[in-house]
């Protein structure tokens, strides 16, 4: 089991702020796709994912970035500053 956080426009598309996702996921690019395939809402957050960012366990990661032993996936949009 794995905690999954959504922060802004993801949050709007699927409609959550966290869920709580079993999955078998190797790395955060497969379960992007897990995700996907929930909801009209989650393929329409990771449609683009030139346009997300993750974070394993409050680290920023790629979406080849291993997800074993990891209890926390977050994404949000790239951070800009100002």
């Amino acid at each position: 089991m794995i905690e999954v956080l959504y922060f802004a426009w993801l949050r709007e598309r699927t409609g959550l702020s966290r869920e709580t996702v079993e999955t078998q996921a190797a790395t955060v690019a497969d379960l992007v796709e897990e995700l996907r395939a929930r909801s009209e809402g989650h393929a329409l957050a990771f449609s683009d994912l030139r346009a997300v960012r993750a974070a394993v366990d409050r680290r920023l990661a790629g979406l080849d970035a291993p997800l074993a032993g990891a209890r926390e996936v977050a994404f949000f949009p790239p951070m800009t500053g100002g």
